[in-house]
């Protein structure tokens, strides 16, 4: 398991995690489903991501994304 497959499975399941909060608590949990795809937005553009980084110093073998 690389760092872009973590990236992507964590992103999913914030995403996924916010459309049912919203849906069964408060449709306030949109602005983290906006919020975590800006950021892979921006990581696309930037190669900028936190949680990369993150894994990245706990040794995890990066992928062709986040080298």
């Amino acid at each position: 398991m690389n760092i872009d497959r973590i990236v992507m499975r964590f992103a999913g399941t914030m995403i996924l995690l916010s459309l049912a909060l919203a849906y069964y608590r408060s449709p306030n949990w949109l602005w983290f489903t906006a919020f975590v795809g800006a950021n892979l937005l921006q990581s696309s553009f930037t190669g900028f991501c936190p949680l990369a980084m993150i894994l990245k110093r706990f040794g995890v073998n990066a992928g062709c994304a986040f080298n």
